[in-house]
């Protein structure tokens, strides 16, 4: 299949490890001149040189604060002057704390609020007037699987993913008219150090090994284990290529047959 993003300008949020860097190395891979944003420049720069070797496509690299409205801001401006334009937005980030609803005051719902939802927000609103003035692009918000079931423990994350959802199937109506394509994707359990670390707790509570937990987790999952990065990396480049032409406002789950809700 030929997806048509030789050339494409690309921005990767949250690009220097787990899901991020995998979509971030998936377009390397298929030719577009990708922007990875994070926070730590570093590990941005050490990805974008790795992935630079496996693919003969070095990304570029922004660092930044995705709470902070200017370095959004910025990272769009300049993906769009240093590669010719911006035709993808990938949207993610890392997840906010886990805990039950008891133990997080204002502060911490404002903050989940900034992290998980505005920083969504901002960066559509600065990608939109480009994408609009090149007669169109595509924009992939990544959430969780908790958007069709929620997840215990995780009451921040579950309360802004499923505002993701909302977002982006208003915005795809109003968007669709302008050739911007916007779709959801909802990961299950990935095999990522967010998860590692959640799998920590969980087992920690639960007063058992972590490798006992995954073990029991992974049992539970059809395909019998988790997945990977590069797998939720193809969806997303596949949703954002050329191929894709009527495909938005949806949100695909990408968790092994995990969750039994339609």
């Amino acid at each position: 299949m030929e997806l048509g993003l030789k050339g494409k300008p690309v921005l990767v949020m949250a690009a220097a490890g787990g899901i991020g860097r995998g979509i971030a190395a998936e377009f390397a891979k298929e030719g577009a001149k990708v922007m990875m944003f994070d926070k730590d420049a570093d590990l941005l720069e050490r990805a974008a040189l790795e992935i630079g070797e496996q693919t003969k496509n070095r990304p570029s690299f922004q660092a930044g604060d995705i709470c902070k409205a200017d370095d959004i801001k910025r990272v769009v401006a300049q993906t769009a002057e240093k590669l010719g334009g911006l035709y993808g937005l990938i949207n993610n980030t890392g997840g906010p704390p886990a805990g039950k609803f008891e133990t997080f005051d204002d502060e911490a719902w404002l903050n989940a609020f900034n992290l998980t939802l505005l920083a969504y927000v901002r960066s559509i609103r600065e990608a939109l007037p480009i994408m609009r003035a090149a007669g169109g692009g595509r924009i992939v918000n990544n959430t969780s699987s908790s958007i069709r079931a929620v997840i215990d423990n995780l009451i921040l994350s579950n309360a802004f993913r499923t505002g993701i959802m909302g977002l982006s199937k208003g915005l795809a109506r109003e968007l669709g008219s302008a050739g911007i394509l916007m779709n959801v994707i909802a990961p299950g359990k990935i095999d990522t150090q967010r998860l590692a670390h959640l799998d920590g707790l969980r087992a920690q509570r639960q007063g058992v090994p972590t490798e006992e937990l995954r073990a029991a987790q992974e049992k539970a999952i059809p395909v019998g284990r988790y997945g990977t990065p590069e797998e939720i990396a193809k969806l997303a480049v596949f949703l954002c290529s050329g191929a894709n032409t009527y495909i938005t406002g949806q949100s695909i789950l990408v968790d092994g047959g995990m969750v039994s809700a339609y």
